[in-house]
């Protein structure tokens, strides 16, 4: 999920590219679109990349463990 910094600086960043006069929201306004973002992020289940990495990190090393117990499988199939 993301923090509060991530969806403040992603309000920042939306405010930049919107045209002359847009770009600064009253206060108001962005603590609407950041709440705004805040719910549709949670409505998508999303992780952070800390979370991603971790969780490819386990994956490389379970593959890494299916490989070797394959092999040795295939060492004792071949032995009989």
């Amino acid at each position: 999920m993301l923090d509060s910094k991530q969806i403040a600086s992603l309000v920042e960043t939306v405010s930049k590219v919107l045209p002359q006069g847009f770009g600064e929201l009253p206060e108001q306004a962005q603590k609407n679109f950041k709440a705004s973002l805040s719910r549709a992020f949670e409505k998508m289940d999303l992780v952070s990349r800390e979370e991603f990495d971790i969780q490819t990190a386990v994956l490389a090393k379970t593959r890494q463990k299916l490989e070797a117990l394959e092999a040795k499988v295939d060492a004792l199939e071949n032995n009989e």
